[in-house]
């Protein structure tokens, strides 16, 4: 299969219903052809919307969309020719799967031995060789949105849209379905606009992940760079776990956190309203004060919980101060750590980052 140019460019895309706020607020990616991005983040953040105004079910207020450089906002949904697959699958119960699949290619007026030979094709490249005969009704939940993937793909299109796909499924039939779409994408080499309010799996997905908090972009990038430098607040704790506290820096490289002062590395020149965030697996317990190495940044904590999770610990942690989080730790580094213990955190501090805090996600908001 092949696919034409499949770059996508939002630019200052803005969407408003009537009188009320910007529920997409100029935003702006640049999607290459071929790139598996996802849109991620909680209901009504504008991710949705976003994907809508792509597919073109949902009108654009203000901004353009362009495919290989042409604006396509004004064309209507079958004129962009994207492949979608949605929550509900969409297939039609009294069709075959072999019908449902080759439903694209007799709207398109495909001969119909071009037809035969693309959805048995099409039918193996998504393990479901030999089922064109069945109905829907015959399959598990995971073969019909394996039917729903091929009947999407199998006209070439440059761009597959895909709208929450996975989140009717049980856990291990979605991390199943997860490898699958990821081999399809590395096969088919078209663009992936994928929607989740799923971290996991938008990290174990995305070539790249825009992560949306009240109809804008608050940060883009690859998986490892969003959650090894998330940039801000809202990312930190929606992507992934965080040590969170908040609290100020001051001259001279220090942070200041309730009483306690940490070192900072290269903090020269960042204003002093930062928050300071520590990953659970950058965490280190100690049972007693004198086992705290040197050169760390410590804390002193209580253990509300201790959680034992295959190859790992999970230690839940008051702080105090009303500041709460947990440390990821394997058995071996958790010997003599028990619930309801106090305890000192500490780390290393090239394994925090200092992000922005949260901020009105509509100061002064212009009009669309």
């Amino acid at each position: 299969m092949t696919a034409g140019d499949g770059r996508i460019e939002l630019t200052d895309l803005c969407k408003r219903y009537g009188s009320g706020p910007l529920v997409v607020d100029h935003v702006n990616i640049d999607i290459a052809s071929g790139e598996f991005i996802t849109l991620l983040g909680p209901s009504g953040s504008g991710k949705t919307t976003t994907l809508n105004m792509i597919a073109g079910f949902t009108d654009v207020t203000s901004g353009t969309i362009k495919l290989g450089g042409r604006d396509i906002a004004p064309l209507p949904p079958h004129r962009r020719a994207f492949g979608m697959v949605f929550q509900s699958y969409a297939l039609f119960p009294h069709m075959t799967v072999a019908q449902n699949v080759a439903f694209p290619l007799r709207e398109r007026k495909v001969a119909k031995e071009e037809i035969a030979r693309r959805v048995e094709e099409t039918l193996r490249l998504v393990d479901l060789g030999g089922m064109g005969g069945r109905r829907p009704d015959e399959l598990s939940g995971g073969q019909q949105q394996r039917v729903a993937l091929a009947r999407a793909v199998v006209f070439s299109p440059s761009v597959l849209l895909l709208d929450e796909p996975l989140s009717a499924l049980d856990r291990k039939l979605r991390q199943t379905l997860q490898q699958e779409i990821k081999r399809l994408h590395e096969e088919l080499k078209l663009t992936f606009v994928f929607v989740t309010h799923d971290q996991d799996e938008a990290m174990s997905l995305s070539d790249r992940i825009a992560v949306f908090n009240a109809g804008r972009v608050e940060r883009i990038g690859t998986p490892a760079d969003l959650y090894r430098d998330p940039g801000t607040r809202f990312v930190a704790g929606f992507l992934g776990e965080s040590n969170l506290f908040s609290g100020r820096l001051r001259p001279g490289g220090v942070y200041e956190w309730a009483g306690h002062k940490w070192a900072v590395r290269d903090a020269d020149g960042l204003p002093a309203g930062r928050d300071l965030v520590v990953r659970p697996e950058r965490l280190l317990l100690a049972a007693a004060p004198t086992d705290v190495p040197a050169g760390v940044n410590s804390v002193q904590a209580k253990v509300t919980g201790l959680f034992f999770q295959g190859t790992h610990q999970r230690a839940e942690l008051d702080y105090g101060d009303g500041m709460t989080g947990c440390a990821v730790l394997s058995p071996d580094a958790m010997a003599g750590i028990r619930a309801g213990s106090s305890v000192t955190a500490y780390w290393d501090p090239a394994h925090q980052v200092l992000v922005t805090p949260p901020t009105d996600p509509h100061p002064n908001e212009e009009t669309a």
